[in-house]
Formats: C-alpha cells, sequence, structure tokens
C-alpha cells in the first residue's frame, strides 16, 4: 500500500520504486564507478576525513560531543595492557581492547537520508504529519523513544533511536564509491563568507571548466575545516560561524539546478554544506532549505566536514577537477548518520 498519496513539489518520491531507500543514489549505477576508476591514473591517494575528535568540544553543536575511548572490561578489570598471564601463567600475550561512545555526525561525516523529514500533508486529510524522504514515516518508520510503546522497538538502554527506514547502512550497501568532481569555492571566493547560489556556482563552473554529469558526487572546498584544524581542537565558533562560502539553501535557481544535474550526493568541507541560519523568509519554511531539498525532496545525501586542501592542491596543480570517490560510512543498522573515512584517488 502507497504510504502517500501526494509528493512534495519538486520531489522525486516514487521515481524510483515505492519502497526506494536510496534516492539519488540510484544514479550512482556501474557506468559511472567506471568513470571514477578511470580517473586513476596517477595512483595517489588522499584521506579527506578530519580526525574523529575534531572539530574539538562542542561549541558547533551543543548535542554533539568528542568521541571517547575507553577499554572494554570484563567483570571490573579493564583490559588495556593486559597481561594474560594473570589468567595463565605460561602466556606471554598482552592484548588492549577498546570501545568509543560517539556521535556519529561529530566530525567528518555522511547524513543518511533520515536525518531531515519534515511536516507534510502526505495522505490528503489536510493535516500535515512527519515525514521523511518517499513519504516513510516518523513513530513508524523512525522511531525514537516516544515510539517505544508502539512500535516494541527496545533498540538500546537508553530508549530507542531508530531509522527502520532510510538508515545509514542503505549506503554502506550501496558503496558510495563513483566519480567525484571538486569544486574550488575557496580558490575562487576566499575565506571571507560568501553565499553560493546558482550564478557564484556556475561563475565557478564556467571559469575552471567544470564538467557535472548525473551520478558525479559534488564535492565543496571552502576552507573551513582548515580553518578547523589551525584551531586545534579549540574551535572559535564566532570566526567559524562567518567563515568561508556556504550554499545558499534559498535560491530557487541552485536549488533546480540540482534537481536538474541530476547529481548524486553533496560532500563539503563546512559544517550543514549550507549557510544557516539561511536568509530570513517569512511565512511557513524550512529552516535549513538545502537539507530539505536534498533528503526530504530528492534522497540525496548530504557530507560535512571533508578535509579537501590536500587533494584541490595536487587537482589544481595537476589541471584536473575529477577523482575516484570512495567513501562508504559504517554499515550500522538504523543509524541517522555516520562517522567516514573518504578516500580520493586520482
Amino acid at each position: 500500500m502507497q504510504r502517500w498519496k501526494h509528493r512534495p513539489e519538486g520531489s522525486n518520491w516514487g521515481d524510483f520504486g515505492p519502497d526506494d531507500q536510496l534516492g539519488r543514489l540510484n544514479l550512482i549505477t556501474e557506468e559511472q564507478v567506471l568513470k571514477g576508476a578511470r580517473e586513476i591514473r596517477a595512483g595517489k591517494t588522499f584521506c579527506l576525513s578530519l580526525p574523529l575528535d575534531l572539530p574539538g568540544g562542542n561549541v558547533l553543536n551543543p548535542r554533539r560531543h568528542p568521541p571517547q575511548l575507553s577499554p572494554t572490561r570484563l567483570a571490573d578489570t579493564p583490559y588495556l595492557n593486559f597481561p594474560l598471564r594473570n589468567v595463565n601463567p605460561d602466556a606471554v600475550d598482552v592484548l588492549s581492547d577498546d570501545q568509543v561512545l560517539l556521535s556519529m555526525q561529530y566530525s567528518t561525516q555522511w547524513d543518511a537520508l533520515a536525518h531531515v523529514g519534515a511536516l507534510f500533508d502526505a495522505d490528503g486529510d489536510g493535516k500535515p504529519e512527519l515525514r521523511y524522504y518517499n513519504g516513510f514515516q516518523a513513530g513508524v518508520d523512525v522511531v525514537g523513544p516516544a515510539d517505544a510503546e508502539h512500535t516494541g522497538c527496545g533498540c538500546n538502554s537508553g530508549g530507542p533511536s531508530a531509522a527502520l527506514k532510510l538508515g545509514v547502512e542503505n549506503l554502506a550497501q550501496k558503496g558510495m564509491q563513483g566519480r567525484g568532481v571538486l569544486v574550488d569555492l575557496l580558490r575562487h571566493y576566499g575565506p571571507g563568507r560568501t553565499l553560493i547560489g546558482h550564478a557564484e556556482l556556475m561563475r565557478v563552473l564556467d571559469a575552471d571548466g567544470i564538467r557535472v554529469e548525473p551520478g558525479d558526487m559534488l564535492v565543496l572546498r571552502t576552507g573551513y575545516a582548515e580553518a578547523v584544524v589551525a584551531m586545534n581542537g579549540a574551535p572559535d565558533a564566532e570566526v567559524l560561524h562567518s567563515y568561508g562560502a556556504a550554499l545558499d539553501g534559498t535560491d530557487a535557481a541552485l536549488l533546480q539546478w540540482i534537481t536538474d544535474s541530476g547529481i548524486a550526493a553533496i560532500c563539503a568541507d563546512n559544517y550543514a554544506v549550507e549557510a544557516y541560519p539561511a536568509r530570513e523568509k517569512t511565512g511557513p519554511r524550512a529552516m535549513l532549505p538545502l537539507h530539505h531539498h536534498c533528503l526530504f525532496k530528492l534522497g540525496l545525501p548530504l557530507a560535512e566536514l571533508w578535509y579537501l586542501k590536500d587533494l584541490a592542491d595536487w587537482l589544481h596543480a595537476n589541471g584536473r577537477h575529477h577523482f575516484m570517490l570512495t567513501a562508504p560510512p559504517l554499515r550500522l543498522p538504523h543509524a541517522i548518520g555516520s562517522p567516514v573515512t573518504p578516500i580520493a584517488t586520482v
């Protein structure tokens, strides 16, 4: 039974099937992966991840905290520098084993399609409901503590947190491997705050002769992650709030270009990809309009806080823009985001 009678204007709900959970990732076909592979000419690789304990602290988002490592334990015994002779006098082994408490979207990350939904009247009864891409429902397909008694999902001891649909494991199973195309906004607009609408983006694509094709993963360098690294774990929120270029999610022409271009994902080195708060509008609206357009309407995943300097410098020096991108998230069922260690191969 179809979950919705009406889909949002400008969305692609149902275009990839009534139960689709991949959205625009369906455009990363076998041929698109081969296009990425054909970009490998030098055999050089670039790690596009920040150290996962950056940006440091929680001033950028008070809900997200740095990872906390600790030893695993057997009863009250921590297994770190643990001599096995403690349990077997003949053993010469020493064991170390750890675990982590991790905010999934603290550092270099993917947003799963369950990250942002919207109030939308999908069933046509005149009352908007909490919905996600392709009509999946809050409380049914994406559940939290308040939904436990209705779903029977005791997903963890702290109460359920589960994207039963649209979880990040869908990205992991897809592989997130294909052709990346880097657009160096920092090189053109500098480190000051610049809102990038359609006109500003086209200016860079035209100036650099960049070709963007359906199925490409668009990678945007603004210099933000480089500023984070320079702050060495003590981020200055006031500086970062106005640092670097950011997409203007209120620009209708930019959103239409994202739709028409056929890009499969947007990956950026900044926080949120788009400028937040967005340019002020009036009336009922999304506070994160680019997230709304990409995640909710198109099923187009977003990635944040990637480190792009070394790759960007190499591509510029060699007159290139495309590369092989391999960036699978953790295959953690029902997670809403995930750390990632993207690798670019050129």
